[in-house]
């Protein structure tokens, strides 16, 4: 079977497909940048991803453009629903990517993240593939967490601190009455 999945950083690939290998699943990454800011940020979770795939020999996709304002423009004014937007953007692409390009399946490393809303992933993954016409493969993979964090770190991957967009870069590091100031 081949399988499209929708890759967020190299961290959270590692145990997705380490798993859909053991499944014997031929896979194949998809790299979605939209809604990673700043764009230096983005730069370097593509370079660490990059890096990874070509060590575990793992086929990635990178999309090509970075639409910020295409990304702040759809979620302006609706920010308390700025993860559903990003999701289903997210894996909308993927699908679309999974169906042109003949796959049996795609699927998402949101699902290994302990941070993310996973049944909103879940539930927007099974509407997207039904309207495209390519199943969404569900899997737990939060089970996995800890192996792929102490992976990545024994490999020095680069690990970001936030999801990705600029919204969750304020909430892991701005609190109010504190100014971090780099000297």
């Amino acid at each position: 079977m081949k399988i499209l999945l929708h890759i967020c950083c190299a961290p959270c690939s590692i145990y997705p497909v380490k798993i859909l290998r053991e499944k014997n699943m031929d896979v194949m990454g998809f790299f979605y940048k939209h809604n990673i800011h700043p764009y230096q940020e983005c730069v370097k979770r593509q370079k660490t991803l990059q890096s990874y795939a070509e060590s575990i020999y793992l086929r990635v996709v990178y999309q090509e453009d970075y639409d910020l304002e295409g990304f702040i423009q759809n979620v302006v004014f609706r920010e308390s629903e700025r993860c559903f937007y990003c999701y289903h953007d997210r894996l909308m692409c993927a699908a679309i990517v999974a169906k042109r390009g003949s796959f049996d399946y795609f699927t998402s490393t949101l699902l290994y993240s302990k941070f993310q809303k996973h049944d909103m992933i879940k539930s927007i993954g099974e509407s997207i593939g039904k309207k495209i016409g390519i199943p969404f493969y569900y899997k737990d993979f939060r089970i996995g967490w800890k192996y792929g964090v102490d992976k990545s770190k024994q490999l020095g991957m680069y690990r970001q601190q936030y999801c990705g967009c600029v919204y969750s870069e304020k909430e892991r590091y701005y609190s109010k009455g504190l100014m971090i100031v780099d000297l």
